[in-house]
């Protein structure tokens, strides 16, 4: 008679993913549909998305041979402080929804491979609890400007009280996008029980105890009813701003400012001028204007344009190291992952972006030795091509 083998923990199941994608696949499998299709998903036909990730499919390496790789550090200065490799965990919205520990595991998994962590506006734990839970990491904070302006005044007051001091301001969301899987779910934050809901729970039961049995759903900086996504979005942001914000918003931040959301590189020629710190080439990870350009492919225009006078950073598409290698040859000072490190909070809470983090890390390693570059500074726009 054969041995039984023994049941793998999720712990386990996640310390063996081999890549990103693994992770991707136990997310769905742990998380209710609705849940996963919030995070997987993006606007309308969701080619914009679809497109992000093809663009680094597209990318050639052009390696040297004969160099000593002995050592290849990872290593980056952005903003003036030096962190780990050029990730930038990403902000996103409602990630208690994806596990309960939510934005403190994302921080504390953050803090520990030396890398900033970006607390979203429409996030669901304080700035205060994500400084507690993460002392000694480099938390940053992202600003949707609503429509009530000393509400956003007092949300960066408490964003500087709980020590952040870089600012993300998302400027790609005037009004919502037609996120059409959470549409055909009926998705609401927080997720209500229905039918479809019910059912999902009979084959989801530890995500559904995990919510049922944790601290109730809400966002920790804005106020709102619980309802449709794009109700409460279109309700509260402002579709009012323009460029002139940025002055009122730069009084109330002393600390480093960003703009998210580039898409154009008329506009980063003129956020440039305005005198921000840096730059996010972005178009929201494909979740607002669906055919919108793709991160990658617009990136070195950009740099060529400003980035003698700002930082410039890639978001969307970047599922490896060997995309952050790429996306740095191209120009970038460092890459904001979002939605790879999700996949890894609902496959295994902190553990899951822990394991995200470490599989950047040895990818970008690897990719940089089979380069035959002696690190991150050593890439180069000649190394990388898109076929």
């Amino acid at each position: 008679m054969l041995p039984r083998r023994p049941l793998l923990t999720r712990a386990r199941r996640v310390a063996d993913a081999a890549d990103v994608a693994d992770l991707r696949r136990l997310a769905a499998r742990r998380a209710p549909r609705m849940v996963f299709d919030y995070v997987d998903g993006a606007a309308e036909g969701e080619r914009s998305m679809a497109r992000a990730v093809a663009a680094f499919d597209r990318v050639e390496f052009s390696p040297r041979v004969l160099r000593d790789v002995s050592e290849a550090p990872t290593s980056v200065e952005v903003l003036g402080r030096r962190i780990a490799m050029p990730v930038v965990l990403g902000p996103t919205g409602f990630t208690r929804m994806m596990h309960r520990e939510g934005e403190r595991a994302v921080a504390r998994a953050a803090e520990r491979a030396a890398v900033p962590y970006t607390l979203s506006t429409m996030g669901t734990t304080s700035a205060k609890d994500v400084a507690i839970a993460a002392p000694g990491g480099w938390n940053w904070f992202q600003l949707y400007v609503v429509r009530d302006r000393s509400r956003s005044l007092d949300t960066l007051a408490l964003a500087r009280e709980a020590g952040m001091d870089v600012l993300v301001v998302t400027v790609d969301v005037p009004v919502a996008g037609a996120r059409l899987r959470d549409v055909r779910h009926g998705l609401t934050i927080p997720p209500s029980l229905h039918w479809r809901s019910v059912l999902q729970a009979v084959w989801r039961p530890a995500w559904w105890f995990d919510f049922l049995t944790s601290e109730p759903l809400r966002f920790a900086t804005v106020e709102g009813a619980p309802g449709d996504l794009a109700g409460i979005t279109n309700l509260m942001f402002d579709p009012s701003v323009t460029i002139s914000d940025l002055a009122w918003i730069r009084s109330a931040w002393p600390g480093r400012l960003l703009v998210k959301g580039v898409q154009r590189v008329d506009d980063a020629k003129e956020l440039a001028a305005a005198g921000v710190d840096g730059l996010v080439v972005s178009n929201h990870g494909g979740r607002q204007l669906d055919r919108s350009p793709t991160p990658l492919e617009l990136l070195p225009h950009v740099v060529d344009a400003v980035g003698d006078r700002v930082e410039v950073y890639l978001d969307g598409g970047v599922r490896s190291g060997a995309d952050v290698a790429a996306a740095v040859a191209f120009g970038a000072r460092a890459c904001f992952v979002g939605r790879a490190y999700l996949y890894g909070l609902m496959a295994g809470g902190e553990l899951g972006v822990r394991r995200v983090l470490d599989l950047l890390r040895a990818e970008l390693v690897r990719t940089l030795q089979l380069l035959g570059v002696g690190g991150v500074a050593e890439l180069s726009r000649d190394m990388v091509r898109l076929r």
